[in-house]
């Protein structure tokens, strides 16, 4: 991968993370904060319960990862269908954007339902409840497979890359680059109800995400008027 994309992913997923992350995920940070983590607990013991959590999202971030890069290289079979691929890649990643500026509902036509059947809901509420530091790490796994327009955003990034290395590598990234918002909900609440400071990093956000779709449409353009040229190059 291109240096400029990783800066790009890493530029996109922490200023989301301020924005959307912190909105969809921060009530769950609170909640196991407050039904997991003793107030008498040292700074450290807390720490290394956030961060086990954010590790397990990143986990489940990174196959899922592997998963779509897998999938976007199996769809691979002539120049045209490379670029095309590029091509509906940054058209999503627009659509994307738009819908993370809240201009249309794109992402929410999308979401699935997984979170709402039973066996998520009754194993998420059994970790939710478990005082063990393994616990804290099953909970972000769980955490990673719920409905996300910003996951969404970068499982398709993933599978732009046609190759379920550089797909694992984008989740992992966009996961770890994540952290820091996440890990500063569990110590200050506060900053989950800091409503006009997420507006702007999510407007900020969202502006990335379209320009980094104008720039994978030009990929596959590149792609198809130049033969020679591998999709591995644009990434």
């Amino acid at each position: 991968m291109e240096t400029v994309n990783i800066l790009t992913i890493i530029s996109i997923a922490f200023l989301g993370s301020f924005g959307h992350c912190i909105g969809m995920c921060g009530g769950i940070v609170v909640a196991y904060s407050t039904i997991k983590i003793s107030p008498q607990s040292s700074k450290v013991s807390q720490g290394v319960a956030h961060l086990l959590y954010s590790f397990g999202r990143v986990f489940t971030y990174t196959i899922l990862g592997g998963i779509f890069g897998f999938l976007g290289g199996v769809v691979l079979f002539s120049n045209n269908a490379n670029g095309g691929l590029l091509i509906f890649a940054g058209v999503v990643m627009i659509l994307a954007g738009l819908s993370l500026m809240g201009k249309i509902k794109f992402l929410t036509i999308i979401e699935h339902s997984f979170s709402s059947s039973n066996l998520y809901k009754n194993a998420f509420k059994s970790v939710l409840h478990s005082k063990s530091n393994t616990s804290f790490f099953v909970l972000g796994m769980l955490n990673g497979l719920l409905p996300c327009g910003f996951v969404y955003f970068f499982a398709i990034t993933a599978a732009s890359t046609a190759d379920p290395l550089y797909g694992a590598m984008v989740m992992a990234i966009f996961g770890l680059s994540t952290i820091p918002a996440m890990f500063g909900v569990g110590f200050l609440a506060s900053l989950a109800s800091a409503t006009s400071f997420r507006n702007m990093m999510m407007s900020l956000s969202s502006v990335a995400v379209i320009l980094y779709g104008a720039y994978t449409i030009y990929n596959g353009y590149e792609y198809i008027a130049d033969p020679q040229k591998t999709l591995r190059d644009c990434h």
